[in-house]
């Protein structure tokens, strides 16, 4: 049977129609939602409280996207892509644009990028690389893809939804290794954790963490942060989700509607874990980690021992983003396109900003000294934080 009848995805729980590749799945639960009680109405938000000065800085446009594109921030650069198969690179202090390419081929996944070799993958299981605004090779996958490619150390390491992680020779496309897993059943159609800490590459399969030698796809650690349970395989999907907070050899992540934990990536051992359902990454700093739960309540836990700080409600059922940690700030976007800059020391309301209206979908990043989000429409907005 082709790959593409044997895969299956799902979104979050919190979304209002979940796809599966099951399609007698797909109809139950369409019928339940047609059929089913109203969602949670999102909570009220009053007149906006500025405690904290945000000044505009420039937005620019990539076009609408129906898949969760990541804009990375690099120095002062923020590389940013949209759904048709535009790619750009924006200097983050000015708004310029220093170099846009049409791919004309849908998008799946992206932005990764070392500075140098920017690399998406289409909706045709493409990796794409590109140098200096230029398409510079393509190569083959063998499954979908949902997490950004990681390009780091004249590599491009790509993590697919059959649980395979592939290395690439980012000069020429070369592949250098493959790493296979077994494949569950059914996968989570957002960002996963793929990343680099120190020299080894870490991604994430199904609950658990792997530590992987990036010269040649050997493992090197492996850590369960989260073990499926349940009597079916939605009730036992346990994905590990992105965005991830990493201090040092520090790696903080959640486990898809299970838990959030906390790995030391140097000796690839468990520091704590603790139950939470939500469906969205986190963010920290060396004191404190911040994420969003199910119902889009913001919490805070202590990043050593992983005790509770503090919860927040303002925001319930608003569809929140991941989050980012910005000085005494965090900031978290929504479905109607707001920007909510939180108090990192009690959730209260220090700013909230306004883009074109349509979801957030991914994390706030930080280029510089400048606050930029990308919307589902395809706005690029960018602010300075006084």
């Amino acid at each position: 049977m082709p790959e593409s009848k044997r895969q299956s995805s799902a979104r979050p729980k919190r979304s209002s129609a979940l796809k599966w590749g099951l399609l007698v799945i797909g109809l139950t639960l369409l019928t339940a939602c047609a059929s089913g009680p109203q969602p949670p109405r999102p909570a009220e938000l009053g007149p906006v409280t500025a405690l904290l000065g945000v000044q505009a800085a420039w937005s620019a446009q990539v076009g609408a996207s129906s898949t969760v594109l990541t804009p990375l921030a690099l120095a002062d650069r923020v590389f940013v892509a949209g759904g048709a198969g535009t790619v750009a690179a924006i200097d983050a202090a000015s708004g310029q644009e220093l170099w846009r390419l049409n791919l004309e081929t849908p998008l799946a996944a992206g932005v990764g990028s070392d500075g140098r070799t920017v690399a998406v993958v289409t909706l045709e299981n493409e990796l794409v690389a590109i140098t200096d605004g230029r398409e510079s090779w393509r190569a083959r996958l063998p499954a979908r893809v949902f997490t950004a490619p990681l390009v780091a150390g004249e590599r491009v390491f790509v993590q697919t939804s059959d649980r395979t992680v592939l290395a690439f020779d980012a000069k020429n496309g070369a592949r250098l290794w493959r790493e296979e897993r077994p494949a569950d059943p059914l996968v989570l159609s957002q960002p996963g954790v793929l990343l680099a800490v120190g020299d080894t590459l870490v991604a994430g399969f199904s609950g658990r963490l792997l530590g992987i030698d990036p010269r040649n796809g050997a493992l090197r650690w492996e850590v369960a942060l989260a073990t499926p349970r349940g009597i079916n395989e939605i009730e036992r999907l346990v994905d590990l989700v992105g965005p991830v907070s990493r201090v040092g050899n520090s790696v903080c992540v959640r486990a898809f509607m299970r838990s959030v934990g906390c790995v030391d990536a140097a000796r690839g051992t468990l520091a704590w874990s603790r139950p939470a359902r939500g469906s969205v990454g986190l963010h920290g700093d060396e004191r404190l980690l911040f994420t969003a739960d199910a119902n889009d309540r913001v919490l805070a836990w202590q990043r050593d021992s992983g005790e509770p700080v503090w919860e927040s409600a303002r925001l319930q059922h608003r569809n929140l983003s991941g989050p980012l940690v910005l000085g005494r700030v965090v900031v978290f976007g929504d479905n109607a396109g707001w920007v909510h800059l939180l108090s990192r020391e009690d959730g209260s309301e220090m700013n909230r900003l306004s883009t074109d209206g349509s979801p957030i979908l991914a994390a706030p990043v930080l280029a510089g000294n400048v606050l930029v989000v990308q919307t589902r429409n395809g706005g690029i907005y960018a602010w300075r934080p006084q």
